[in-house]
């Protein structure tokens, strides 16, 4: 049996993102976006309700500072105690889990979609995004940037502006574009 884009999306193939579902898909996301990036710091239990419905898995006590943007959120795992601050972005074109106790200042931005190389191949319209995962007790600087594939190890810290494009290992501080370890704790 043929598998669908969604499918192809999330194995990691090459898809394309134009099809019906997976526009639909995104649509109800944007929908849930707009209105949670229109409540106000009153409205907490509303905040809630809308990233309930919004990710996959939410854990407890989490704090995500409108305006947040997502592509679709139903790939978003996220454990306890999650804060995003104002303006993150995450295209979950696949999988993106994320550990309990993270911390993502101002502007993060989590990518799992990317684009082929091969100019011929990339002008067909096709697509391709790889998983992310995020370990527990992160902490990631404003303005960092997670590239598709990349997992992040427990207890590390990125810095502000890195760019992540490959697998940082648990208990460092990595700095840096690109991101490098520059000192283990």
């Amino acid at each position: 049996m043929e598998k669908t884009e969604k499918q192809k999306m999330l194995a990691g193939e090459l898809y394309l993102s134009s099809d019906a579902e997976i526009a639909a898909e995104r649509n109800v996301a944007r929908r849930l976006l707009r209105m949670y990036n229109s409540t106000t710091e009153e409205q907490l239990e509303q905040r809630e309700q809308i990233l309930q419905e919004l990710f996959s898995y939410l854990g407890s006590n989490a704090e995500i500072l409108p305006p947040f943007y997502c592509d679709y959120g139903k790939n978003i795992y996220a454990g306890d105690k999650l804060f995003m601050g104002i303006g993150c972005v995450i295209l979950d074109c696949n999988t993106v889990h994320i550990g309990d106790n993270v911390l993502c200042a101002p502007y993060v931005q989590i990518y799992t979609a990317y684009h082929p190389t091969d100019p011929e191949i990339r002008l067909s319209g096709g697509e391709l995004a790889a998983p992310i995962r995020i370990g527990n007790n992160v902490w990631i600087g404003g303005g960092a940037i997670i590239c598709p594939g990349v997992t992040i190890g427990d207890n590390t810290t990125i810095g502000a502006g890195s760019v992540v494009v490959k697998d940082i290992p648990a208990n460092v501080v990595a700095v840096g574009n690109p991101c490098r370890v520059v000192r283990e704790l």
